[in-house]
């Protein structure tokens, strides 16, 4: 049997949320209907938003549910900015390194509805450039729709600041989203938490978070949009209006059953799993560096701390269940070909973009070389990896580099005697 290793694009789903799914298809019932039936559905419903707000610290009736974390990010980004827009709001302040859900959407944004999109550097290890971000606030400030960023990198792992960024915007009066789909079930989230201790002024600040089922033991299909009460959105979806006149279709009642079974449960161990995550993440890196010396780890160093420095607590910035490498010297998909042919399934970045042979963006906007970003491994860990499998992964590693680096030196040899 493979050893699965990408739980990042995403992790088996759990026996509870594949009960509470099929318990759920067997009862009818339109929740929007006023008969006994739709009441019951509805009740199902209802009972499923509040077990998922209550994994993510906010009320239900703030709690949005939809298709999936892109349908959530789209709302959010898109909702905002055109509702902001009416009061001649039209920049859009993103980090670089976002997932292609924010990165695209704002790139549409800017195409079709005159968003004006700065973007804001990131450091060597992926952080969120303060300096800039500040700089961008405080210039023109009324003009600034909204800031969106990625919580925890999908990619190299690298976990952001959050309320940081939250306060500063608060403290110039603009609203802010956070992509959490990376996030959900290895970070706490405490919305309300969160808002209240960056709270600054009115309608700024955290207003919109969103997660996804399927990252979690949950159903692919499903996620949410946690969307404070005082936020405004203009509506991607119209007809019906079923949540705040914000999202409309007929709910998804089994989904959403299937998504408040695997919140409650990773959220339960969350602290646990932690703390298991941690143990093997540091083994395989420490692991991919005695069989591969020159292989170099993407953001944060939770192995390696440097003593000193002015934010110490960086080191520890990072998801516990990623390790993100790069092999100079060879290609990042050959090394997945010849892992996944010796039973080891693991990925070269985000599985939104899997099958364009393109650099990373994510580690070009980190400072990167086209070469570097063009020979990643991601190896992300979950709920069924076991010490077996990081050592499966790295028996597997050293014969898989040294084939991939002899391909890669063949290339190389072919393309300067071509010239």
């Amino acid at each position: 049997m493979p050893v699965y290793l990408d739980h990042a694009a995403t992790t088996p789903v759990l026996p509870e949320a594949i009960e509470a799914y099929t318990r759920a298809l067997t009862q009818v019932g339109n929740p929007s209907s006023i008969h006994s039936a739709g009441q019951n559905a509805k009740r199902m419903l209802e009972d499923a938003r509040e077990r998922i707000a209550d994994t993510l610290g906010c009320q239900g009736i703030e709690l949005v549910l939809t298709s999936g974390g892109t349908e959530a990010i789209n709302l959010a980004i898109k909702g905002l900015f055109w509702s902001r827009r009416q009061s001649g709001a039209t920049r859009i302040l993103v980090p670089e390194g976002e997932h292609h859900a924010t990165l695209d959407t704002v790139e549409w944004l800017e195409s079709y509805e005159g968003a004006e999109v700065e973007w804001i550097p990131l450091d060597a290890q992926g952080f969120v450039r303060m300096d800039a971000l500040e700089a961008s606030l405080r210039r023109d400030t009324s003009s600034i729709a909204l800031v969106t960023f990625l919580w925890a990198n999908n990619e190299v792992g690298t976990i952001q600041p959050a309320e940081r960024i939250i306060a500063l915007a608060a403290s110039v009066g603009v609203p802010v989203h956070i992509d959490a789909v990376s996030a959900y079930g290895h970070l706490p989230i405490d919305f309300a938490g969160m808002r209240a201790r960056t709270a600054s002024k009115a309608l700024s600040g955290l207003v919109a978070l969103s997660v996804s089922a399927h990252k979690i033991g949950g159903p692919i299909g499903a996620g949410g949009l946690v969307l404070s009460r005082d936020a405004t959105v203009v509506p991607l979806i119209h007809g019906g209006g079923q949540q705040r006149q914000v999202r409309s279709g007929t709910q998804d009642v089994a989904a959403a059953a299937a998504f408040a079974a695997a919140a409650t449960k990773a959220h339960a161990e969350r602290a646990s799993e932690a703390q298991r995550l941690t143990s093997l993440r540091d083994r395989l890196i420490a692991g991919v560096r005695a069989a591969v010396p020159n292989a170099v780890l993407s953001g944060p160093d939770p192995v390696g701390r440097e003593p000193g420095g002015s934010e110490p607590d960086r080191a520890d910035a990072r998801l516990v269940s990623n390790a993100h490498f790069t092999f100079p010297g060879c290609q990042g998909d050959s090394l997945l070909f010849l892992l996944d042919a010796a039973g080891v399934e693991v990925s070269t970045g985000s599985a939104c973009q899997a099958g364009i042979p393109e650099p990373s963006h994510v580690l070009l906007a980190m400072g990167r070389s086209e070469d570097d970003a063009g020979s990643a491994l991601r190896i992300t860990l979950g709920r069924t990896s076991t010490d077996a499998d990081v050592d499966a992964f790295l028996a597997a590693l050293p014969d898989a580099y040294a084939q991939a680096s002899r391909a890669g030196l063949a290339t190389r040899e072919s393309s300067l005697g071509a010239r």
